[in-house]
């Protein structure tokens, strides 16, 4: 009696362990990345009228900020340039919404990009709420054009870009002529590591350029569509210019986090290979408006 009672209660401890214990692998902790993409949020657009604007840069000696710097004669001559009516995003892409899209598309996440998160949460015990309002670091051009266009956009023109930044009159940087301060941009950042000190990408009231863009001069540097030609405003055409043929760059705008202020100048053209990864440089969005000229 009592070895059959004793046989009973082990099986019946052993069913209620087995009743009360999870099964194995029915629950899956959400892993950084994934909490990070739930977060996403998209940019509003705004809407850039047609007309012209002043593009480049008149004379490298009579501008401020702009001698002797890094791909100066590339800004001349300067132009007026028509562009079409056209939308561009209001916002840098975040990261969430780069996270998500790289979920959906069933893409890798750049290892880059992977370090640089788990850093920020296990090192700096960053959020995740922050983190997915972070600009899209780390993104090729081919992902940048990519994204944009799973989204019914694209990237910028150059033109397109510089318009948006600067207005119809030229301004030096988007929020007018006065010097960069860090109330209106974030720049001239260093970490010896190389850790991006950014804010968020719907930040930055003080600094938006004439059309109401944040962040078109520092935080992050951005994609544009356009292939980096040296002399290519010497033969550009007047009209919505389309950008170089070919080259061996994509132009890069806007400047970044670690940037000193003559590069956040709305003139300023740089170029990185297409598929460069950098911790300076984002992107965000445009397109061609329905009812543009």
């Amino acid at each position: 009696m009592n070895q059959r009672w004793s046989v009973g209660s082990i099986l019946l401890t052993v069913f209620l362990m087995l009743s009360l214990t999870p099964a194995s692998g029915t629950v899956k902790e959400e892993s950084p990345y994934e909490r990070i993409a739930a977060l996403a949020r998209s940019s509003p657009m705004i809407a850039v009228a047609e007309g012209s604007f002043l593009m480049g840069t008149a004379r490298t000696g009579h501008e401020l900020y702009s001698l002797d710097l890094p791909y100066d004669d590339t800004e001349q001559p300067q132009r007026r340039v028509w562009l079409d009516r056209f939308e561009i995003d209001r916002d840098e892409v975040g990261l969430g919404e780069f996270l998500l899209w790289l979920q959906q598309q069933h893409r890798p996440i750049p290892m880059e990009l992977r370090k640089l998160i788990d850093h920020m949460i296990t090192v700096h015990a960053v959020q995740p709420e922050t983190l997915a309002r972070w600009p899209a670091l780390y993104a090729t051009w081919g992902e940048a054009s990519d994204f944009c266009r799973a989204h019914g956009k694209r990237l910028p023109t150059e033109a397109e870009w510089e318009k948006a930044a600067r207005g119809d009159n030229g301004n030096l940087f988007p929020w007018g002529q006065k010097p960069p301060a860090p109330g209106l941009a974030m720049f001239g950042q260093y970490h010896v590591h190389e850790i991006p000190i950014v804010s968020s990408v719907d930040s930055g009231e003080e600094g938006r350029s004439p059309y109401g863009l944040h962040h078109m001069a520092g935080n992050a540097a951005e994609w544009v569509e356009d292939w980096f030609g040296i002399d290519y405003y010497a033969t550009m055409p007047d009209r919505n210019p389309p950008g170089a043929h070919q080259g061996r760059y994509k132009v890069v705008r806007g400047g970044s986090w670690k940037s000193a202020p003559p590069l956040l100048r709305t003139a300023t053209r740089s170029g990185a290979s297409p598929e460069q990864r950098a911790a300076t440089i984002g992107f965000r969005c445009a397109k061609s408006s329905a009812n543009g000229g």
